[in-house]
């Protein structure tokens, strides 16, 4: 998968359908843009409420960079500027760094200029191999496979997988199921796809060599243009949260005759990321406080869940596409398929794979893969 060359290799071939679709997944910040910033003031806990994290001894500035493509006056930076006055009463002063660029956000990190960056997980891959491979195709079925594996996540003993090095994870936000959108519900199936314009990230090439694999046209794009390119006509597939439709006007791409196949291809999420090097002198008890916050962000698993499954409501009915139980599990193996394969290529890592698998396994003992050993 490292050149046009592995395109020919027999192995790839056989699993080009599967890492078709693996390939054409974007996380979106979207989860914000559900809400607003009044929203999210009203539903924080008094500051004299129990159970909430330990103020730090004195103040402590720290820059925060985040991805909003909508900028200064976009909802990510409105929420995050709420959130950081109420920070203060814990003595966390939050320096809030708008970017409309993930890229420039994520290399202004690396360089040192964020002490806190927040990212899509595919982004941050980058930093933490093992965090950023959560996102991996057909990755957690539902909402409760996703609590449990934060849940197993959050536990001290497995948090120092969040570690590599300078790069520390200190939170991974669920912001829901990703599905695919077209503008023809008659394209319903891989092999439909062929000929058709498929939006893929720019910045990912074997997104491109796969969609082309598959006989499609991709269409090159990064985050801030990338329902524009299905909302113009410029593309007849696209792939994006349920928290995308509205804000992104998606039913603009879909048209009269479009719909959205109701099939989650994964549980996407976005990162949270400090420069463990840069925070730590600063905060020395560091890896205790965000065990704190971890299990703080647990307790309100379940609201950020119910928000997930309002935005898939606001899809309306007539608009989504079931598939036959038979093609559901036709899909269901190439992900399982993909994800193996590219875990073998050193895509994913295999500790957060098998991670996953034993989420998927607690709620579902009797699948197949299951009694396997392959993940």
């Amino acid at each position: 998968m490292k050149n046009a060359a592995c395109l020919m290799n027999k192995s790839f071939r056989k699993f080009l359908p599967a890492l078709s679709l693996a390939g054409l997944i974007a996380t979106l910040p979207l989860a914000a843009y559900a809400l607003d910033a009044a929203d999210v003031k009203a539903k924080l806990p008094a500051k004299s409420m129990l159970g909430l994290p330990t103020p730090l001894p004195k103040p402590v500035e720290l820059s925060f960079c985040l991805f909003d493509p909508f900028g200064t006056g976009g909802k990510v930076v409105a929420i995050a500027r709420e959130l950081a006055t109420y920070a203060k009463a814990f003595n966390l002063i939050a320096d809030i760094r708008p970017y409309t660029d993930e890229r420039v956000a994520a290399e202004d990190f690396k360089a040192g200029r964020c002490d806190v960056v927040a990212i899509s997980t595919l982004r941050a891959k980058q930093f933490n191999n093992v965090l950023g491979s959560i996102d991996a195709p057909g990755n957690l079925r539902n909402y409760a496979e996703m609590k449990t594996l934060l849940t197993q996540l959050a536990k001290p003993v497995v948090a120092s997988l969040a570690i590599n090095g300078r790069y520390q994870v200190a939170a991974i936000v669920p912001i829901g199921a990703v599905y695919v959108y077209v503008n023809d519900r008659n394209i319903n199936s891989l092999s439909k796809a062929a000929g058709k314009r498929i939006v893929v990230l720019d910045w990912e090439p074997n997104m491109a060599k796969m969609v082309s694999g598959l006989g499609a046209q991709p269409v090159l794009a990064d985050f801030t243009t990338y329902a524009g390119k299905f909302n113009n006509g410029q593309a007849d597939i696209i792939m994006a949260p349920a928290l995308a439709y509205q804000p992104m006007e998606l039913a603009k791409g879909m048209g009269e005759k479009g719909g959205v196949i109701h099939y989650p291809l994964l549980q996407a999420t976005a990162a949270v990321l400090v420069r463990r090097d840069l925070v730590l002198p600063r905060i020395p008890d560091l890896d205790a406080r965000l065990t704190e916050l971890r299990k703080f962000g647990l307790s309100y698993l379940d609201t950020l869940f119910e928000l997930l499954t309002d935005a898939e409501k606001d899809i309306p009915a007539s608009r989504w596409v079931e598939l036959p139980a038979a093609e559901r599990a036709r899909y269901d193996e190439m992900l399982a398929e993909a994800r193996i394969y590219l875990m073998r290529q050193g895509v994913y890592d295999p500790v957060m794979l098998s991670l996953m698998k034993r989420a998927r396994c607690t709620h579902q003992p009797s699948a197949s893969e299951c009694s396997k050993f392959d993940e």
